[in-house]
């Protein structure tokens, strides 16, 4: 969502790093480029009016012009003038009640994806091991109703039983009644929506949240809409007590602005972003790490995340004792496919890596993306399990014939085998002296007993020492002697490419 904004940033940026030291000239383009940017990706022009006000109050002083690098100094004022835009330091959690059940109130307009946040969040929460109870008060749109208990079969959780022609008052105060007899924990008021705001609407919601006295109610918009979601959540607060956002298709291709305004402009937090079509696609908002994001330097902590959440531990244990001794063979590299596309595939994946926005060309031309990821996939089911294991009895008619197979012409099959070579040779030298390589890998993440995971979380918070940093840029130059470390033979920037010397985002001042 905010590729566009990155990339005229970091140009912005990039002109100021050659420079030694700034002049007021100097500062006043940049921020006016700065400001350009913004208003284009739809950020509201109060927003911006005031953000490079203040930025400019904090550049022109003695703290920029005197620095050893004025470029660096101006990165972070932007980056800390973000993250105040966004809503600050951290995430804003949602408001669970000691005792239950807590009531959350979707509220939104219709075809903003209420229905299917409603959902997402209700999979969140059971899997934070709550117990949770779906209801939809949708009685106007057709199948609402089933198309709610059909997204609660899918997260795993329970949906109220449908009592046709039931208002949606009787609905409500019903949903309340079953989620305390039956000792649920949280109680999900899915709402009725319109394609436009209308009055009828507003007030069955406000009736609604008379009867449920929700402890949150979370306004959903879609933000592709830009500043219309703004202008919908003015109109939605002024009837409702709204406590937070929910802000949908967040990896679509709009230009960003609805979210960098929202928390601005209507004073709500912005709790969770849905980021993808599938049920498990909804993540918690933070003001840093988007931040971060949008200077292009990626989300190191939502992609430990993801490999925590989305990754097979017993089966990588297992590849990770076979790769002790050496071995890779196409059925695991055929796994490591399958593995990264649960993450997100590979697009989703080069989001989260800092550096990335500055190779996004190179990317482009190695044809690198998650098609490609299938094609491989596809070549290597396309083999018989003695081809997979031994790839080096693979000749000529082995080869059409497993071309013909996955649809592929024979030099995508012959790229496929140098990339597996390549990754198999250097398993192998890492694999020497007992293993030594590995070894270092596995202490930089913790020895695999999740101390790893929680060192690259403190990330987030500024708590990672400085050796643990090393250890972060060692483990970078590792992943960088693999010659075809990912799929597509793509070699990695180290985990601090293009961050500014001194600079880093996710340190706290």
């Amino acid at each position: 969502m905010f590729d566009a904004l990155t990339d005229r940033l970091s140009s912005v940026f990039d002109r100021l790093s050659g420079r030694g030291v700034l002049s007021e000239k100097d500062i006043d383009e940049a921020l006016k480029e700065v400001r350009t940017a913004l208003l284009d990706a739809d950020v509201a022009l109060p927003v911006v009016r005031d953000f490079i006000a203040r930025a400019r109050e904090q550049a022109m002083g003695e703290a920029v012009i005197r620095s050893v690098r004025p470029a660096d100094q101006v990165v972070k004022i932007t980056y800390d003038g973000l993250v105040e835009m966004l809503g600050g330091e951290g995430s804003e959690g949602l408001n669970l009640s000691l005792n239950p059940p807590t009531v959350i109130l979707m509220a939104g307009l219709q075809g903003s994806g209420k229905t299917t946040t409603a959902a997402k969040l209700a999979l969140r929460l059971s899997r934070e091991r709550r117990k949770v109870l779906l209801a939809s008060l949708d009685t106007r749109r057709p199948a609402a109703m089933e198309q709610l208990a059909t997204l609660a079969v899918q997260a795993g959780v329970d949906s109220l039983p449908i009592i046709p022609g039931q208002s949606a008052a009787d609905i409500a105060r019903r949903a309340l009644s079953a989620a305390r007899l039956q000792g649920f924990d949280v109680l999900i008021l899915d709402t009725a929506g319109r394609t436009t705001l209308d009055e009828a609407m507003m007030a069955e919601a406000a009736e609604i949240a008379a009867i449920g006295q929700p402890h949150e109610t979370l306004l959903v918009a879609d933000s592709l809409t830009g500043q219309d979601a703004v202008r919908t959540a003015r109109a939605f607060h002024e009837r409702l007590p709204l406590t937070g956002l929910v802000l949908t298709r967040a990896d679509g291709d709009g230009r960003g602005g609805a979210a960098l305004s929202m928390r601005a402009v209507t004073g709500l937090p912005i709790k969770f972003l849905g980021v993808s079509e599938k049920i498990d696609g909804l993540d918690v908002f933070d003001a840093a790490r988007v931040a971060g994001r949008i200077l292009g330097q990626g989300d190191i902590v939502a992609l430990v995340e993801k490999a925590a959440q989305d990754l097979d531990a017993a089966k990588s244990e297992a590849m990770a004792r076979r790769l002790a001794k050496g071995q890779f063979d196409l059925d695991m590299m055929a796994d490591q496919l399958a593995q990264m596309k649960r993450m997100g595939g590979m697009e989703g994946l080069m989001g989260l890596l800092p550096g990335v926005q500055k190779v996004k060309k190179q990317i482009a031309e190695a044809n690198i993306s998650d098609k490609a990821l299938d094609r491989q996939a596809a070549i290597i089911s396309s083999m018989t399990k003695a081809e997979r294991r031994k790839p080096d009895i693979l000749q000529a008619s082995r080869k059409r014939r497993i071309a013909a197979g996955a649809g592929v012409e024979v030099a995508e099959i012959n790229r496929l085998l140098k990339q597996h070579r390549q990754m198999a040779d250097a398993f192998k030298m890492m694999s020497r002296d007992g293993g030594k390589g590995f070894a270092r890998m596995a202490g930089m993440l913790g020895g695999g007993g999740g101390a790893g995971l929680d060192r690259l979380k403190a990330l987030g918070g500024g708590k990672v020492p400085t050796s643990d940093a090393a250890q972060l840029e060692e483990l970078a130059k590792l992943a960088d002697k693999l010659p075809g470390g990912l799929p597509g033979g793509m070699k990695l920037p180290g985990l601090g490419g293009g961050l500014p010397p001194g600079f880093n985002p996710f340190k706290k001042s």
